[in-house]
């Protein structure tokens, strides 16, 4: 990619996302909640590394989600799939995680930076979404008050859309 006709900080940060993803697989950006939302972080450059779906985490505070970011880039390399409604529970003791395929509408918003890479947006990326420590999903009706917006599922729908919740997934 040509970095004419962009800012400096921008080629800045290009130049970083590539050590990051050179050095270690992928970078991690961490951007904070504020009045409009809740705290991500995402990885880039996993998928121009080792072909594995960039990711995005809705949520957890800055230290637990990248350390979730970089097992499941670590695992995804190695060769884990990571089905969308199926549960893995080697992340957190006690909790699982699952994936849900992110709605390419939310890419801007929620990979921003990752178009410094990949221009066109042409990279593959899903959520890993986590429950309350008591089991409980964003989507499900026992879930806490304000769950829901504090971890939104960036699908069409807002909800799980490849699998059927309850049934085919969690």
């Amino acid at each position: 990619m040509s970095t004419q006709g962009i800012t400096a900080e921008d080629a800045e940060l290009r130049a970083w996302l590539l050590d990051q993803a050179e050095e270690h697989g992928h970078a991690v950006v961490q951007v904070a909640g504020d009045d409009q939302g809740a705290p991500y972080a995402f990885s880039v450059g996993a998928w121009r590394r080792f072909g594995v779906a960039e990711a995005v985490v809705v949520g957890l505070p800055p230290v637990m989600a990248e350390v979730l970011l970089k097992a499941y880039v670590t695992r995804a390399r190695e060769g884990r799939r990571f089905v969308p409604g199926e549960l893995h529970h080697d992340f957190f003791e006690g909790i699982p995680i699952t994936v849900e395929k992110v709605a390419r509408g939310y890419y801007p918003e929620f990979f921003g930076s990752a178009f410094l890479l990949y221009r066109k947006g042409d990279f593959p990326a899903v959520q890993i979404l986590v429950p309350t420590a008591q089991g409980v999903w964003p989507w499900q009706d026992e879930a806490p008050e304000g769950f829901w917006e504090w971890q939104p599922v960036l699908t069409e729908s807002g909800m799980p859309e490849s699998w059927t919740p309850g049934v085919t997934g969690p």
